[in-house]
């Protein structure tokens, strides 16, 4: 798919992923991937969503009243964000192998999965010091292999001792600790080129408009039932990514 004659599918993807981020305050990069990673390379994809994802989720961490607390917090988990990203990017940008499409449709799949089936697990504060860097570590890893940011870290920090509000913060710091990571990994691996750069921009203006739009239609939308649906059909995208990737 050449970027630039595809503008207007890009741009629905990102108003789309906006709108499910604005609702749930994730998603951004996950819908993204899911969605363009049926048209493009994933690497492509990954680059495509650097700056919407870097703009949502810096605005999503910035607006609230715990930034260094929560900074602090998970100062660990966020330098080994950084280097497992660094090690992950070779997997994604090798050459023209299915590989990186079947790896994006586990990761999507078993994220799903995950969110659906498992229990809500809680972790106490005294095993934070041990766990954010190992959980750091897997969610770089996976992030520079397939282009997601969700696992672990999602599941991880949710199951923390974080309000609400510290928790959208600390995910915010996590996605947008992830997305600069993943930016310079790209960038040092020459993922980059002035069609996808220019498109990611021009991706921020839906991304932000669907962001907003979810904020205000939040409280209109049954939780239970939209979480059920979106992981549902995660899965099953999840899913059609890998068996084609592995059989057609």
């Amino acid at each position: 798919m050449p970027i630039p004659e595809h503008v207007t599918v890009i741009v629905a993807v990102f108003l789309l992923a906006g709108w499910v981020k604005g609702v749930v305050g994730m998603g951004l990069p996950t819908v993204a991937m899911g969605a363009l990673g049926l048209l493009v390379q994933p690497v492509q994809a990954a680059a495509l969503l650097v700056i919407p994802s870097l703009v949502t989720n810096v605005w999503q961490f910035s607006v609230g009243p715990s930034k260094l607390v929560i900074a602090r917090r998970l100062a660990s988990m966020m330098v080994f964000v950084c280097v497992g990203t660094g090690l992950g990017i070779q997997f994604l940008t090798y050459g023209s192998s299915n590989w990186p499409t079947v790896a994006l449709g586990m990761v999507l799949a078993a994220y799903a999965a995950l969110a659906l089936f498992l229990p809500k697990l809680i972790i106490p504060f005294r095993s934070e010091r041990h766990l954010s860097p190992v959980v750091g570590g897997l969610t770089g890893l996976l992030s520079g292999a397939t282009g997601v940011f969700a696992v672990p870290a999602v599941p991880y920090l949710g199951s923390l001792d974080l309000s609400k509000d510290e928790l959208l913060q600390a995910l915010g710091l996590s996605f947008t600790v992830s997305t600069v990571a993943l930016a310079v990994a790209l960038g040092s691996s020459g993922s980059y080129s002035r069609n996808i750069l220019v498109t990611s921009l021009v991706a921020v203006v839906p991304a932000l408009l669907g962001m907003f739009i979810g904020q205000r239609t939040r409280d209109w939308i049954e939780p239970v039932l939209f979480r059920k649906c979106f992981f549902s059909v995660l899965l099953l995208d999840g899913c059609y990514m890998m068996l084609h990737a592995l059989f057609i």
